[in-house]
């Protein structure tokens, strides 16, 4: 189960961050416009990274402590992002999409390793 956590996870970031960086146009009609292209790149690159060591541990069927902290960390750090900045008008209510996704990860990391352990 490890395996597809990581593979699923990985593979969403990989996707929605070359999204960003590949049409930025299409990004910004879904999401909404935006003030700060640099800093819309620099978090496509950085969830490109982290989709790309999940996939690592998924291919490799290799689970750590660290590939557990960078999935749950990163899906609850977008999760609050996401829901901090939607209640606060400075994001398009579009990203509560993204904040599902996030809880729906942090929740099958949790029955993992807390509701179905091996």
């Amino acid at each position: 189960m490890e395996r597809y956590i990581l593979l699923g996870q990985g593979l969403y970031y990989l996707v929605t961050g070359l999204w960003a960086l590949l049409s930025m146009r299409t990004f910004e009609k879904v999401t909404g416009p935006k003030t700060d292209h640099w800093l819309v790149n620099t978090i496509g690159l950085l969830l490109v990274v982290i989709g790309l060591a999940l996939i690592t541990g998924g291919v490799r069927k290799t689970m750590t402590p660290e590939l557990a902290v960078l999935g749950v960390g990163t899906a609850g750090a977008l999760l609050g992002i996401d829901v901090f900045y939607v209640s606060i008008k400075k994001i398009s209510r579009i990203y509560l999409l993204d904040a599902v996704a996030e809880l729906i990860l942090i929740m099958v990391w949790i029955a993992k390793y807390y509701i179905i352990p091996e």
